[in-house]
């Protein structure tokens, strides 16, 4: 028996250092409005669909079930002392960049900015220090999980303070489609463009190769 949630050593974490900034590959964070919105399946298919296409792409978990799923640079945040929070973000992101040179890296979100149980994001965009922001979105999903009465934030506000927060854009948004027929999906994709201007996908049910060639223009 493992307690795969159990805090590290103090010995083992992290302060915040400022290496982050020597990191010149391409980093994306799949953020959510919510929690329990498939973030990390997102992450994962980005990855492997990176892959797919030639790219060397790497997966930061940032949850004790991506570390699970075999991603080799990891931390669990809602286990790790507070104050070592954003410095195990840093670390595993430029232990990622040290020993894979990869082309792309794509860190795991956590919550929600807006979530009143599980504020998750404020760390991974303070210290991964993305280059942009791919935010999943439930669009049926009118109250934050398991808190009825709990209005969720509209989609405007939620991508408005990820990009006051970090000074970077959410370059696109990808649909859970809970609640969904299938002859749903496309139109609520379309819906979300027209409303946010931004490229909108349904990776989870279309998989991940429309977005990967979006984010190719973005890898130098």
């Amino acid at each position: 028996m493992r307690d795969v949630r159990k805090t590290p050593d103090r010995d083992k974490l992290h302060f915040f250092t400022g290496d982050i900034e020597k990191v010149d590959c391409l980093k994306l964070a799949v953020l959510g409005t919510d929690s329990a919105l498939g973030k990390r399946t997102t992450a994962w298919l980005l990855v492997h669909g990176l892959r797919d296409a030639g790219q060397k792409a790497e997966m930061i978990g940032t949850g004790q079930t991506a570390w699970m799923q075999g991603a080799k640079y990891s931390m669990v945040m809602d286990s790790c002392i507070n104050d070592f929070v954003s410095g195990e973000i840093e670390h595993a992101v430029v232990s990622a960049y040290k020993n894979e040179d990869p082309d792309v890296i794509v860190i795991e979100g956590q919550g929600s900015l807006m979530n009143p149980a599980y504020p998750g994001g404020f760390e991974i965009l303070a210290a991964g220090r993305p280059d942009y922001v791919i935010l999943q979105h439930a669009p049926k999903r009118l109250e934050y999980d398991g808190f009825p009465g709990y209005k969720m934030h509209s989609l405007a506000e939620q991508i408005n303070a990820i990009e006051v927060i970090s000074g970077k854009k959410v370059i696109a948004i990808t649909v859970n489609h809970e609640d969904m027929e299938e002859d749903e999906i496309l139109e609520a994709c379309k819906q979300i463009t027209l409303e946010t201007k931004l490229p909108a996908f349904d990776v989870l049910k279309y998989g991940a190769k429309e977005l990967v060639a979006l984010l190719k223009e973005k890898i130098q």
